[in-house]
């Protein structure tokens, strides 16, 4: 057992853990903790213990106690550690009494953190997160350097920590809901930019936007914070930073970071010199927002990677599952699936990736958010509107309202499934058209998750 695995043994020795909720993360946590000698208890609004279906077994076989239903924080009390999953509000008042009592409250991404032996890299943001995390990735593995990636995108990091040697880096994603109660920042911090968004979970934007301060604040240096130039709050967060500090930006040049200059050049500027190290022209990613992440993830590897690793990746990556990704063309029309825009700048971005109106599928589940921004886009980029969901509504008043609506000539049809607006789109389509599924809303009206949307659409899409 290596010295880490030996430290989070000696935190959980004979203590008394609760788990809140058994995602896929946590399941694999207790099995850890109760061979590692922790008395585990499973706090779940399920009812009983058949609602866990194939999971039962494994909580019997664990002797893992149970604080079920809608009483389930009681089981917070006299508990020793608490492992909350991002999902779940920091500031519920059960979980700060515990804090309040001298519990520790904690998550496999924080002790991921206080436990993990080699450097981190790691990316938040309201947009481009993923996909900046994702380029940072592939850039070591061109580097040779052996990557964990982990944190909102995917996997759980804390079980990788047995595989984790200190000449790894590992390269995390992080949402608000993972930072709000971060006490460590990682050594490479990249915030992409802050819009209103998850206002449903945050009891405010100022709430939101302290989560996200909190990858750059517990910094320690020699460190470095890449930050957007052009989004005001992460312009700001200047302020916070603690070490070496460099900006990202396509719309200005700067003499400290990364920058898309007039001639079409990705650039990186540092200590008075400015070295160009990709053609835009090159870059296979769609969109200018995609050069944007290009460029965030480049001015956070600057220096730990060799310029020929950038330009390889920057020159071959064609982009993450479920982001603008080509689903095929078909009579002439190409689909694209963009279910990953659940929110309204997350379409934006899609929209102003195309040089053609498009027709777009849109609508979902309700997070509480704004549509009028998304309206002048529609009408300057959208020729047929197909609406589906809960905020199919919110998104028709909005660009009924919007001036200039009549004259748009933009058509607005509505869906009543997903097969039924493929459909529609396909019925409005002729050869040379672009149909995107781009919602700028959640999914979980229908779907559990935007990639179990975004698979639909591309069964339904493939079986035309």
């Amino acid at each position: 057992m290596q010295k880490e695995q030996q430290q989070l043994a000696a935190l959980v020795r004979g203590k008394k853990v609760a788990f809140i909720g058994a995602g896929v993360s946590h399941k694999t946590l207790i099995e850890e903790f109760v061979g590692l000698g922790a008395e585990v208890t499973l706090c779940d609004k399920k009812k009983t213990v058949e609602e866990f279906g194939d999971y039962a077994d494994t909580i019997r076989r664990l002797g893992i106690h149970l604080s079920l239903g809608e009483g389930y924080m009681d089981g917070f009390k006299g508990q020793d550690i608490i492992l909350r999953t991002p999902g779940f509000e920091y500031y519920q008042k059960p979980l700060q009494d515990a804090i309040a009592a001298g519990t520790m409250v904690t998550s496999e991404v924080e002790l991921f953190f206080d436990f993990c032996p080699c450097e981190i890299v790691a990316v938040t943001g309201s947009d481009g997160k993923t996909t900046t995390t994702t380029l940072i990735s592939e850039f070591f593995k061109a580097a040779g350097r052996r990557v964990h990636l982990g944190g909102n995108i995917g996997a759980a990091l804390l079980p990788m920590l047995p595989n984790v040697s200190p000449d790894d880096v590992a390269v995390v994603e992080l949402s608000s809901f993972q930072l709000i109660s971060m006490r460590k920042s990682p050594k490479v911090a990249v915030v992409t930019n802050v819009t209103p968004n998850h206002l449903d979970h945050h009891k405010d934007m100022q709430e939101y936007i302290d989560a996200k301060r909190n990858i750059l604040i517990h910094q320690v240096p020699p460190c470095r914070a890449v930050l957007g130039y052009e989004n005001d709050i992460t312009r700001a967060m200047q302020a916070d930073c603690k070490g070496e500090q460099v900006w990202f930006t396509r719309l200005h040049e700067t003499d400290n970071g990364a920058f898309l200059r007039e001639d079409g050049m990705l650039c990186m500027a540092e200590n008075g010199v400015v070295t160009p190290f990709l053609a835009q022209k090159d870059v296979k990613l769609r969109g200018l927002h995609n050069i944007e992440n290009l460029l965030a993830a480049a001015a956070a590897v600057w220096g730990r990677v060799p310029v020929e690793a950038i330009q390889k990746v920057g020159s071959t990556f064609t982009g993450v599952e479920h982001r603008i990704e080509p689903v095929r063309v078909l009579d002439g029309v190409t689909y694209y699936n963009d279910s990953i825009a659940t929110s309204p700048t997350r379409t934006i971005a899609g929209l102003r990736s195309f040089d053609q109106k498009i027709i777009l599928i849109a609508g979902g589940y309700d997070k509480k958010i704004p549509y009028e921004p998304l309206a002048p886009e529609l009408l300057a980029h959208v020729k047929v509107l197909v609406l589906m969901g809960a905020t199919g509504p919110r998104i028709e008043k909005a660009v009924r309202e919007e001036p200039g609506f009549a004259e748009s000539g933009l058509e607005i049809l509505h869906a009543d499934s997903m097969e039924d607006a493929v459909a529609l789109a396909r019925g409005a389509a002729k050869p040379g058209d672009i149909v995107s599924l781009s919602p700028a809303s959640a999914s979980f009206d229908v779907y559990p998750n935007f990639e179990v949307r975004g698979r639909h659409f591309k069964e339904i899409v493939k079986g035309l």
